[in-house]
């Protein structure tokens, strides 16, 4: 079993900062890629940020400039840097990771719990 484990969500005044973090854990072989998404109420879940393996990252482009991904691949975490934070940023952001369990298996996605992020004007 894999497990994400999300925190540094909270509430915080337009224009601040928030740093998130997840870290993975059990049974992990490989991680193709590890990311951030959000659904704020009434929206479907979208994606903010991706850090593939490879090396490379995407974000959305709502969220360029001012958000910032990294991982620590020692420790299977991922961090997302948050600043200029605006009241649309607010959500639940949940943590993504692509994984592999074993050297058999194929890629899964697995999901964090969710942590909410509140930013007020």
């Amino acid at each position: 079993q894999v497990q994400l484990v999300e925190s540094g969500g909270g509430l915080v005044q337009a224009g601040g900062s928030l740093r998130l973090s997840c870290a993975a854990s059990g049974s992990i072989f490989s991680i193709n890629a590890m990311g951030w998404y959000r659904q704020a109420p009434g929206k479907q879940r979208e994606l903010v940020a991706v850090s593939r393996s490879i090396g490379s990252t995407d974000y959305a482009d709502s969220v360029k400039g001012r958000f910032t991904i990294s991982r620590d691949n020692a420790k299977n975490t991922v961090y997302l840097q948050m600043s200029s934070l605006k009241p649309e940023d607010t959500a639940v952001y949940y943590c993504n990771a692509v994984l592999r369990s074993d050297r058999y298996s194929g890629y899964t996605n697995y999901w964090g719990q969710g942590t909410q992020v509140t930013v007020s004007s």
